[in-house]
């Protein structure tokens, strides 16, 4: 893979990059008027999202940090993005370009002031790899491999400019308007800032293991403080392949049932018991060992549950709760999903809205026992979600609401959905982590 040798860091060289991009989109949508002349309009659309989705990763890809990490984040909404942008921003989960030999070393001597072979046996400078905020490099040291995450230089700086140029785009994607839309971007940016920090990373990495310890097929890395700083992490070398390569192939359904019980298990004892969760559920964080056995990586991105919105929010998951039109309201408004300065129009469409993607969404809960292989289950998820991403009765109405919270909750239900059902476990305790 071609590696690069700098990063546009200043605001500047940053947002010079983007504009270039947008100029390439531009084009793109020359070539699209073009081909609606000559072809139908569902052609023509595709072959625009594919070049649109293909120049943007581009661009992005060339900044690395908070603009690629929004990418990726985007690549999870599957019902709402077109196939192509998911196609093409699922790359930066994983696979993306590396920084070269010389800048890896200049930029490793930079954060920890001596050089790789100063504090390793040994240390391969070509990374394993690469995704938005760092890449993984593979080092030894008294005859244990070692694992050795750096970040790319000038990400944790550029957070806030970034995400200010992505802002429009984001707001028109979603549908957000309104004065309040800051605190959905203050509750991104705190999140990017926080995993740009890799000592409170290896912090929430130490804590998680110990906390998670007792659950069955779940491996952690060990984390190495001595080796690590802010901006580097050296870790235990753990074997296995990306949870992605895994499903690809897997025809083990005792292998995949396991691996699907101990990831439910994980995700559900940290949102229920600790209140603070791995919000990160894609699969480059994610490896299968030999034994079959799940491996948990970057605990970069967590996120803490207040207790306000913890408990409507799974008070909702409760049939009864659902069905008592009075209740569902009251929780609704608790939950910031009706606003007081709805109209009527608003609160009856969002009620109804809403009532039909929790009575869905919320099936696995009303269960002991879920099949996460059911794609009829799925693809009526998936059908929901495109059908109100096209809906236009929702495009006019105000798209800004729901608490803050719900950006990585959502975030992390609809990954930990995803994962499951690409490892199509089957017959999965939905309470099995009250025991663990």
């Amino acid at each position: 893979m071609k590696t690069i040798d700098n990063i546009p860091v200043t605001k500047i060289h940053r947002a010079s990059k983007l504009v270039s991009t947008g100029a390439k989109v531009g084009v793109n949508y020359l070539k699209y008027y073009g081909d609606k002349l000559t072809k139908t309009e569902h052609l023509a659309r595709t072959r625009l999202n594919e070049n649109n989705a293909e120049d943007i990763y581009d661009g992005l890809k060339q900044l690395k940090g908070s603009a690629l990490k929004v990418a990726q984040m985007l690549s999870m909404e599957k019902s709402i993005m077109p196939q192509s942008y998911v196609e093409k921003f699922s790359l930066s989960q994983f696979s993306v370009p590396p920084l070269s030999s010389p800048l890896v070393l200049k930029t490793f001597k930079n954060y920890f002031g001596k050089l790789p072979n100063e504090l390793y046996d040994s240390f391969n400078t070509t990374s394993v790899n690469a995704a938005s905020i760092g890449q993984v490099h593979v080092a030894e040291k008294n005859g244990k491999k070692l694992a050795v995450k750096i970040q790319y230089p000038g990400v944790a700086q550029s957070i806030a400019s970034d995400l200010a140029l992505v802002k429009p785009i984001a707001m028109k994607m979603f549908n957000i308007k309104g004065k309040d839309s800051d605190k959905y971007f203050k509750e991104v940016e705190g999140k990017l800032i926080e995993e740009t920090d890799y000592a409170l990373e290896v912090q929430q990495s130490k804590e998680i293991a110990k906390a998670c310890s007792n659950i069955p097929n779940l491996l952690f890395p060990k984390y190495y403080e001595d080796l690590s700083n802010d901006r580097i992490i050296t870790m235990d070398y753990m074997n296995g392949e990306h949870l992605s390569e895994f499903t690809a192939y897997n025809t083990d359904q005792e292998k995949a049932n396991q691996l699907g019980q101990a990831l439910w298990d994980f995700y559900m004892f940290q949102i229920h018991k600790l209140r603070k969760v791995h919000a990160d559920p894609h699969p480059g964080n994610f490896l299968v060992s030999e034994n079959g056995e799940l491996i948990a990586l970057d605990f970069g991105c967590m996120k803490t549950i207040p207790n306000d919105f913890y408990v409507p929010y799974f008070e909702l998951a409760e049939p009864d709760n659902i069905n008592n039109p009075d209740y569902f309201s009251s929780k609704l408004f608790e939950l910031e999903i009706l606003r007081e300065d709805d109209s009527k129009e608003e609160i009856e469409f969002f009620t109804e809205m809403f009532h039909e993607l929790l009575s869905l969404f919320t099936l696995p809960f009303q269960e002991e026992n879920f099949d996460f292989s059911d794609g009829i289950f799925f693809g009526k998820l998936s059908e929901l979600g495109e059908r109100y991403s096209k809906n236009t009765e929702l495009r006019k109405m105000n798209g800004n609401r729901g608490s803050k919270h719900f950006i990585y909750i959502n975030r992390t239900f609809f990954g930990l959905y995803n994962l499951m059902f690409d490892l199509k476990a089957k017959n999965v305790i939905i309470d099995n982590f009250k025991t663990s």
